[in-house]
């Protein structure tokens, strides 16, 4: 009779859910419990909503641990006691105390969208993105106190599409540390992966987005003004302010052609199309975007209530109005 692994697992948003899934749907593993961020209010009715993690370990009759600060909570007592073989987070959004952490028979892992020693911290892919890299990826390693610190069990990379954003780059690697995380655990359980310790030399961090990261400096080039937008997209959203008004930016497209207009500069208005001037002679087009107060439109409709906006006009500004 085969021995089941049995697993505490910690996550919270649908990054995390491709993971749990698996874990759930392979007899050789026993999830006795997860742990994930309490109920947030969300949408315009501030509806109380379970994460997307407790959802699934609902629906599989799996215990579900949510304290608001896990350290010094009844709750972390209690998962102590459990000991598992293994702990597994991915995305989960508290640090976890060290006696938690060696309460693990074989192992605490993480499954990190980024590739270790880079991109350390809690949004990792939006970095990735807003730096204009080609690729990215999964990391899963052993968790120490030390933030996203502990020595990689296993590494797989993605590439980063032109069209990818932050939306599309949470779902691949998704199921690309869902693949990764599942083809390493037997490995690891065997005790046949020799872990490798991170290069400190090589750390970048990735801190959570602040409001004052969603604002583009539009004397970027054109290029890392798209990479922003798609960095940031499907939320918070980065904006700009356009004619005087904080304007969130939906879609842009960075343009071949060169211009010496001055950053935030018009350089020609057509029917469907408001093509700006960018950093270093670039330039980009405004697909779509979100007036502060007013509903998300295409260009077409923006500029049918900004005839202002002509070639030659700084329509960009530092600050609003």
């Amino acid at each position: 009779m085969m021995t089941m692994t049995s697993v505490v697992f910690m996550g919270t948003p649908q990054f995390a859910v491709p993971i749990l899934e698996a874990l759930l749907a392979d007899p050789a593993y026993d999830v006795q419990a997860v742990l994930t961020q309490p109920d947030r209010r969300v949408g315009r009715k501030h509806q109380l909503t379970a994460s997307p993690v407790k959802q699934v370990a609902q629906a599989a009759g799996i215990k579900v641990f949510q304290p608001a600060k896990l350290s010094q909570s009844a709750e972390l007592d209690e998962l102590v006691a459990m000991a598992p073989d293994l702990m597994i987070t991915a995305a989960y959004g508290q640090f976890l105390p060290t006696r938690l952490l060696a309460a693990a028979r074989v192992a605490a892992i993480n499954v990190h969208g980024s590739l270790l020693p880079k991109y350390r911290g809690g949004a990792p892919i939006q970095y990735a993105i807003m730096n204009g890299d080609a690729e990215t990826g999964v990391s899963i390693m052993y968790m120490v106190k030390q933030m996203d610190a502990g020595a990689v069990l296993a590494k797989r990379a993605l590439p980063i599409e032109a069209t990818d954003d932050a939306g599309t780059m949470f779902e691949k690697l998704s199921y690309l540390g869902r693949d990764l995380l599942m083809a390493t655990l037997p490995k690891l359980l065997a005790g046949e992966i020799e872990a490798q310790p991170q290069d400190e030399s090589q750390v970048v961090f990735s801190p959570n987005i602040t409001t004052e990261q969603e604002r583009i400096d539009y004397r970027l080039p054109a290029r890392l003004i798209d990479a922003k937008v798609r960095a940031l997209r499907p939320r918070p959203l980065a904006n700009m302010v356009i004619d005087g008004v904080v304007t969130k930016l939906l879609a842009t497209t960075p343009l071949a052609e060169t211009t010496t207009q001055a950053p935030g500069t018009v350089v020609r208005v057509e029917k469907h199309a408001l093509i700006l001037a960018g950093g270093q002679g670039t330039t980009y087009r405004i697909d779509r975007l979100k007036p502060a107060g007013k509903p998300a439109m295409d260009i077409t409709a923006y500029l049918n209530g900004h005839q202002n906006l002509k070639a030659g006009v700084q329509a960009i500004t530092d600050d609003n109005d």
